[in-house]
């Protein structure tokens, strides 16, 4: 069977990673992984909850080389806990921090590993061979699990690097999860697959984001997501500069990336994929509307059906969004946003990505989504209100219902427009559909009840 390399270092010596300002050698995260792997309980799945991203790639490695499943959900309530164990009852944790409230039996991850000896080998890995099951985070509905062999992951990271000239000098900061689809890919396996160095961190807060990546030796990237990179450039601190910015999980906007490549000094690219089918384009957001294939990797309709094919997509596979190919441009197209997102009043169309688009352009928008009522999702062709939740502190209904009207039509006009405090938006940024219509129903409830909202 064919085989590709666990990673792409040259050398044993090479830096795979920094703890910190640290960095670790190539020798001394395999022989992490060896002795990890040689440590690890009886059972094929393995809820990876190690928040540390270094010890996260050990533990997804030392799955790996002993023929073991990583198990990668949206969330880890205990719905969610129970769905796994029906899939694969012999799942257990591996965790580096507190996991007593997983009701699954949990492997801590040890805090000290024996020191590397003077030996090590890079392993060969099967390309077939089945390393994760990855969800859906749930933004459309229930999460969904999907196979990931290490081939088709593989192909698919090399595929970006090359696109993003990725090279072993690279080291790579991640504010998304590794346990999320895309942190997964650009964080973990992009550097193991390039020869690059990835942080141990998952920074959240902008002044611990600028701490960690001036830890980092240039050439260095950023890896966020348009609700992080927002609420970074919020922040009026100098931010250290970087080579290369990427974002995924949401559109972004051409203002707020211009604002962050002035503030870091360097393009931003964003990445469109899904779960499905890894990632599949790129563009950067400055220069216009249009996203660009992989190589070897075509979308085509068929009817209002849109599939994706080739490069590193083993088979065809159809995807949820609205997708223009642009004929004057191979490889190149438009995406409109999910079907499930469209909405048709009065013979108008629109979808909820671009209303999104608009709402969160608006100066002094912190954050917001529209959204349709639970009594109208399953008919959008006869929807009568859409309505809106929005962080604006610092603005009022009617001025912020103003400046809506002058971006969409007024027949999309939320009703009603509820302010709050903070969505409920996961560790990717991403709004799960159930928490969004959960806070709705919550506060239209207390509307009724005329309660403050």
């Amino acid at each position: 069977m064919p085989t590709l390399p666990l990673l792409a270092h040259s050398s044993l010596d090479a830096t795979v990673a920094w703890r910190g300002a640290v960095p670790v050698s190539v020798r001394q995260f395999l022989h992490e992984v060896d002795a990890l792997a040689a440590q690890l309980p009886a059972g094929r799945h393995v809820l990876n909850l190690c928040g540390n991203r270094y010890r996260f790639t050990v533990a997804l490695a030392a799955c790996i080389v002993s023929g073991r499943v990583s198990v990668l959900p949206p969330n880890h309530t205990a719905e969610m806990v129970r769905q796994m164990q029906r899939r694969a009852p012999d799942v257990f944790c591996i965790a580096d921090q507190d996991a007593r409230d997983i009701d699954l039996p949990v492997f801590r991850y040890p805090n000290d590993l024996p020191p590397a000896p003077s030996a090590a080998r890079i392993p060969q890995i099967d390309c077939d061979q089945l390393i994760a099951q990855v969800f859906t985070s749930g933004s459309t509905g229930e999460p969904m699990p999907h196979d990931k062999r290490w081939g088709s992951l593989v192909r698919n990271v090399q595929a970006e690097g090359a696109r993003l000239g990725i090279t072993p000098a690279h080291a790579l900061l991640g504010t998304v999860p590794p346990q999320h689809m895309y942190g997964l890919e650009t964080t973990v396996l992009l550097p193991l697959q390039c020869g690059a160095a990835l942080h141990d961190g998952s920074p959240f807060y902008p002044d611990d984001i600028g701490m960690a990546l001036a830890q980092l030796p240039r050439p260095r990237v950023l890896v966020t997501s348009p609700y992080h990179l927002r609420a970074l450039l919020a922040v009026s601190t100098e931010l250290p500069a970087a080579d290369l910015l990427l974002s995924a999980t949401a559109p972004l906007s051409t203002q707020l990336a211009s604002e962050a490549e002035s503030r870091f000094g360097c393009p931003l690219l964003e990445i469109y994929g899904c779960t499905e089918t890894g990632q599949l384009a790129t563009r950067r957001t400055t220069a216009g509307v249009a996203w660009q294939a992989f190589p070897g990797v075509r979308l085509w309709n068929a009817g209002e059906t849109v599939w994706a094919e080739g490069g590193h997509i083993d088979t065809p596979t159809r995807l949820s969004d609205v997708i223009e190919p642009l004929d004057a441009s191979p490889g190149h197209f438009l995406l409109h946003g999910r079907h499930a997102d469209l909405v048709n009043i009065a013979g108008k169309r629109t979808s909820l990505a671009y209303l999104n688009y608009q709402l969160n352009a608006i100066p002094g928008v912190d954050d917001g989504v529209f959204m349709l009522p639970p009594d109208d999702a399953g008919a959008l062709e006869n929807v009568r209100r859409l309505a809106a939740l929005v962080v604006a502190p610092t603005l009022t209904p009617a001025t912020l219902m103003h400046a809506l009207r002058e971006r969409i039509d007024p027949i999309f006009l939320p009703r009603p427009l509820l302010f709050v405090d903070a969505l409920p938006r996961n560790a990717t940024g991403k709004l799960p559909t159930q928490l969004a219509q959960g806070l709705l129903a919550s506060l239209q409830a207390k509307a009724a009840l005329g309660l403050r909202v």
